[in-house]
């Protein structure tokens, strides 16, 4: 049964987050559209989605189209997406369809923005496409549990020497959001940020595999501490976390369909390349993986992008199932302690 503590919390939320919260001045700080703010009040399964996918991931109007099909899987799965941005200053949890055409109409022009960057983009009203870490940071304000992306940032080659490290690892240190993917992204050093994951103490698990995914691939050679083998499995795992107020994110590593990860050598090999030149150009910090997976659909002739939109929307399906399933877990606690 979940701590009175963080019932009483997701009830604090779902009374003090209304479609439109204000400051003293009555200037909006952060908006929650209808559909979400209903579903977060009556317990229902919502699953936040990141927009720098859409922003930065694809061209217009290929990105307007998967954004919308990735919704449409969420919702065929019981649960409601909440897709996050922020919109000349405001940030919106939840977006209607114009505002996901917008989005996909700025591309890169909206500003990539991660935990670093919300604070600038709020004061200037600027538009921001939401980070994996950016993503969490709303997700939690408003009390979403779960959030679902194609892959997460890491430790960048030779991160050693140059310390490139994705804020998306500390802010999976630091706040209690599950984060389903397709592991990491292979144009980043898996092994050393697996290392990262654990020194920041977030439970890695992958879903019916013992080997982490490798995001265009099925398997990156890397071991995982944790198998999970069903939707309940993880959303045991997710409430446990929850709970014990452990303070730490998680990371549900899905590997790629079976029946698209047969480019994956293809791709591979068109990443080695893409980095080759990243490096010559001397192309670093949040500039280098949009060049990388520009690059790498270039040099595989789009083969990359048509597994990048198969292992999101495979996510979506599997992050919707856990979401109803922590849900139903969720629901059950709250009867079980008004008897």
């Amino acid at each position: 049964m979940a701590s009175s503590s963080a019932l009483s919390r997701l009830s604090s939320i779902s009374r003090h987050f209304n479609p439109s919260h204000a400051n003293k001045d009555g200037v909006a700080l952060i908006k929650i559209s209808p559909e979400v703010s209903e579903a977060l009040s009556n317990g229902r399964a919502v699953v936040a989605l990141e927009s720098t996918i859409i922003s930065h991931g694809m061209p217009y109007p290929k990105n307007l189209e998967t954004a919308k099909e990735v919704e449409a899987i969420v919702r065929e799965n019981g649960a409601v997406p909440a897709t996050i941005a922020i919109l000349d200053g405001t940030p919106c949890i939840g977006l209607t369809i114009e505002e996901l055409e917008r989005l996909a109409r700025l591309g890169p022009r909206a500003q990539k923005t991660a935990r670093r960057d919300i604070a600038h983009v709020v004061a200037t009203r600027g538009n921001g496409a939401t980070t994996v870490s950016a993503t969490m940071i709303f997700a939690h304000m408003v009390g979403i549990p779960l959030f679902v992306t194609g892959g997460i940032g890491g430790v960048h080659q030779h991160g050693e020497h140059t310390m490139d490290i994705s804020s998306d690892l500390t802010e999976l240190g630091r706040t209690p959001v599950a984060v389903i993917s397709a592991g990491v992204k292979s144009i980043l050093d898996i092994p050393r940020t697996l290392e990262y994951l654990e020194t920041q103490g977030v439970c890695v698990a992958a879903y019916k595999t013992n080997e982490f995914p490798a995001f265009f691939t099925e398997a990156s050679g890397c071991k995982v501490p944790c198998r999970v083998d069903t939707p309940d499995d993880c959303a045991r795992l997710i409430d446990a976390n929850l709970k014990l107020e452990l303070g730490t994110g998680m990371l549900i590593a899905v590997p790629i369909p079976k029946e698209h990860s047969a480019s994956g050598n293809l791709i591979e090999s068109a990443i080695q390349t893409a980095l080759r030149e990243a490096r010559d150009k001397n192309i670093t910090g949040n500039a280098a993986t949009p060049f990388l997976l520009a690059r790498v659909n270039e040099l595989t002739g789009g083969a990359s992008l048509a597994s990048n939109i198969a292992l999101v929307k495979n996510n979506a399906l599997v992050g919707s199932k856990i979401a109803v399933a922590l849900s139903q877990i969720r629901e059950c606690c709250r009867k079980g302690g008004l008897e």
